[in-house]
């Protein structure tokens, strides 16, 4: 029997946006923030949603939110695939979340869908390289700790051929 391991994560999150005033207006402070964590040689710059007053060209936890999930997808598939010996030479992933904002200020995710496009070295690949996207998603941490629909719409092309699945 597999005993069961637990992993931890430590990440800070340091808001940088006092305009000189901190909180004292909705509109007078900034929601930029940094993304740091130990060992980690890049800051993730941060903000909110330009709908909720964030700066545009910085990351929102919306959006990795939806990051995180298209990566342990794409991390799952590839580790299945490589030890089914489907030869995976390319990986794109388009995703997409859609969050709906409820009355009283919350709201939630009611859907993330992501459309990997996968490229293989064989023709004879192709299937199980569609039929591995269900198992990525079934071991994928991320997307079992989400309380919403993560929904997959794989495509599969092979190297140097026009086709795809």
């Amino acid at each position: 029997m597999a005993r069961s391991r637990e992993h931890e994560y430590d990440v800070s999150v340091r808001w940088t946006g006092n305009t000189g005033a901190g909180t004292a207006g909705y509109r007078g402070y900034g929601r930029r923030h940094e993304v740091v964590a130990p060992g980690k040689t890049v800051t993730i710059p941060g903000s909110a949603d330009p709908a909720f007053v964030g700066t545009p060209e910085r990351w929102n936890p919306e959006e990795l939110l939806v990051a995180s999930l298209s990566q342990c997808h794409m991390l799952s598939y590839l580790a299945l695939c490589s030890l089914q010996r489907i030869v995976v030479t390319a990986y794109e992933d388009g995703a997409h979340g859609t969050m709906r904002e409820t009355p009283g200020g919350g709201g939630r995710f009611t859907e993330v869908v992501l459309r990997p496009v996968v490229t293989v070295a064989d023709e004879g690949m192709v299937a199980k390289a569609i039929e591995l996207h269900t198992r990525a998603h079934e071991i994928c941490f991320v997307a079992s700790s989400v309380s919403f629909p993560v929904r997959n719409e794989p495509t599969v092309r092979v190297a140097g051929a026009d086709t795809e699945a």
